[in-house]
């Protein structure tokens, strides 16, 4: 297991981590999400001992990360860090064996792990000769092949179409059965919210949510509607309890409710002339609860410039 205990880090005048814990449990996924600049980067890089923290400590399994844990480390960061004139093989090679493997090891497995992300080159082109894609999946082979035991990947779905992106979530599940513990971080809420466990998420250095997935859904209540219904739009928006709605490019309406048990008043009036295809009561998903949390911060620091008092008020 891992565990992070008050974290904080400051750079000059700085707080890019101020009293940040978690805990990520084998067989875990934990989803790191936060606007840019929030410190999703620090705590990987305090978790990986490339930083040293002011305050609080990381602990494996107990311990303090020392150099041989991170040989159980699997880390994809954000900028791709690859040498171009290198192979496919080599460059896999290169950094299993910085991660303690020896080559009679990890060769063999190249040819398979090549074939499971369906890299377009082979093992002996030069990595410069892959597109952006083909790169990043070398880059994630190079995470991977040596089963860590932790895995932090930091953006990794960024240049993968839909299909590549498709491999890489194979990927993460498979060591997530094998009982790895596994953070992500990434800006598409879809893939967190369909992939992790758990959330974290930093505004400003700070944890503003942690917690389930669907616990931390749910604490919104389900007061979002789909629903397929000839009733307009305009006529759905005047109902008692309905705040707001929009129309889809599908034609399905998309409401907004006061409060959870609006929901019944809502299903009873669009089926008043019989069955309806679809009717859908749920929570808001991740990408909106993200834009209402940035958004509460966002107002939060207006309010406090605006008052002029140096203080909140």
């Amino acid at each position: 297991m891992l565990e992070v205990k008050k974290l904080s880090k400051s750079f000059g005048d700085l707080k890019a981590l101020d009293g940040v814990g978690f805990k990520v449990l084998p067989g875990h996924i934990l989803g790191l999400i936060g606007p840019n600049g929030s410190g999703k980067t620090t705590a990987f890089r305090l978790i990986l001992n490339l930083l040293t923290p002011d305050q609080g400590e990381v602990l494996w399994r107990g311990k303090s990360i020392s150099p041989q844990t991170l040989h159980t480390i699997g880390y994809l960061p954000e900028e791709r860090g690859l040498f171009l004139n290198m192979t496919n093989e080599n460059q896999i090679l290169y950094f299993a064996e910085l991660n303690g493997k020896k080559k009679k090891e990890i060769a063999p497995k190249i040819p398979a792990w090549l074939e499971k992300f369906d890299v377009k080159g082979k093992a002996k082109d030069k990595i410069k000769s892959l597109s952006k894609g083909n790169q990043q999946k070398i880059q994630l082979i190079s995470t991977l092949i040596h089963e860590p035991e932790l895995i932090i990947l930091d953006e990794p779905f960024s240049g993968l179409d839909p299909v590549n992106a498709e491999l890489l979530v194979a990927g993460i599940e498979e060591a997530k059965d094998r009982g790895a513990c596994i953070i992500f971080s990434s800006h598409n809420m879809a893939n967190v919210e369909d992939l992790c466990d758990d959330l974290l998420m930093l505004i400003n250095g700070e944890r503003s949510l942690y917690g389930k997935v669907q616990d931390i859904r749910e604490s919104y209540g389900r007061t979002r509607v789909l629903v397929e219904t000839e009733d307009t739009l305009e006529d759905l928006i005047q109902l008692e309890g309905v705040v707001s709605g929009r129309e889809q490019v599908d034609g399905l309406k998309r409401l907004i409710l006061s409060s959870p048990e609006v929901g019944e008043d809502i299903f009873n009036y669009v089926t008043r002339k019989g069955y309806v295809q679809t009717f859908s009561q749920q929570a808001p998903g991740l990408e909106e609860i993200f834009k209402l949390k940035v958004g509460e911060d966002h107002a939060e620091k207006h309010h406090y410039y605006e008052t002029g008092t140096g203080q909140k008020s």
